[in-house]
């Protein structure tokens, strides 16, 4: 009861309500001031102590805020489409590893809400739903504008996708796995991170993750010169949050995703160097050391295969 329900919903809310969601907000508000301090101005300075308190701000005015539907927009599309684009950029943090088994209060507690066999694929392909929350985005709208910026979106979303994908076979080759945590144990035992074998495969991720979540140079599909405010032009109030947050937390999903496969996760550089130790943070549970299995968890190699039946063949005469 406690292996099973109690300690993996404690980590959902963890990364959810105490991770994922505080640093979406606050990455808004550290842009500003990054933006202001570009323009030599302040950014927000008026609610709280520097602004720090101008996200709490932000998210009470949006909720408060007027939600308005077009009368000729297709209203359940339009009310899913933001929903579509959320919801895949959240579940994805189910299999990013944040560290290893711990030994917490006398249990056996993995950084981690659960780790899959196919983790790498089931990132991959979560993370494409987003792409059709924008293309009914624009469509719901019954605009030209959203129309065409959800277009334009989805072409360089798709686009992107194919480079940053093709990067990760180079990941699974040397790992040989698609499991999450397998990827960083893979980069353990062979005493460096990927980025240093891999650096075009890298080079390469970095780019498309910036295509993929529309920063800079790759914000063409919200340009407001020649589509107003892109695919969600029509959308105010909390929709309209729901797009900024699923932008920002897959800010949030591609770096930890760069950092799993690429910078050896929770692991420090060069983690087989003795002179480093002081730059490990994170110990592992001794158990894990030795090779035995968290509680719950079997190794393969310790399944006992079920017999196979003999089948007699009985040829006509």
């Amino acid at each position: 009861m406690i292996d099973t329900i109690v300690i993996p919903l404690l980590k959902i809310l963890i990364v959810l309500f105490a991770g994922v969601l505080p640093a979406v907000t606050y990455m808004v508000l550290l842009e500003r001031k990054v933006i202001a301090w570009a323009q030599s101005r302040l950014g927000p300075m008026r609610v709280g102590p520097y602004g720090i308190l101008q996200p709490v701000a932000d998210a009470i005015k949006l909720m408060l805020k007027e939600d308005i539907t077009p009368v000729r927009a297709d209203k359940w599309v339009f009310t899913a489409a933001p929903i579509i684009s959320m919801v895949p950029a959240l579940i994805v943090y189910a299999v990013i590893p944040f560290g290893p088994v711990v030994n917490l209060f006398g249990r056996q507690v993995s950084l981690y809400i659960t780790d899959i066999n196919v983790g790498l694929l089931y990132i991959v392909s979560v993370a494409s739903v987003g792409v059709y929350g924008i293309i009914l985005a624009g469509y719901a709208s019954n605009s030209k504008f959203p129309l065409l910026a959800s277009l334009r979106a989805s072409a360089q979303l798709i686009s992107y996708e194919v480079a940053v994908t093709l990067t990760l076979v180079s990941v699974i080759l040397m790992s040989g796995s698609l499991s999450m945590v397998s990827i960083v144990r893979a980069q353990e035992s062979q005493g460096l991170w990927y980025m240093f074998v891999q650096p075009l495969a890298f080079g390469i991720f970095v780019i498309g993750s910036l295509a993929e979540t529309n920063r800079a140079p790759f914000d063409m599909p919200e340009a407001e010169q020649e589509l107003t405010g892109g695919f969600h032009t029509e959308y105010s109030g909390m929709r309209f949050a729901l797009f900024f947050l699923a932008e920002y937390a897959n800010m949030i999903v591609v770096s930890s995703v760069a950092t799993t496969l690429f910078l050896g996760g929770w692991l420090r550089p060069f983690p087989n160097v003795a002179f480093l130790n002081f730059l490990g943070f994170i110990e592992p549970d001794p158990a894990e050391l030795r090779g035995v299995p968290p509680h719950g968890v079997v190794k393969a190699d310790e399944v006992t295969p079920a017999p196979v039946p003999e089948l007699e063949v009985v040829l006509p005469a």
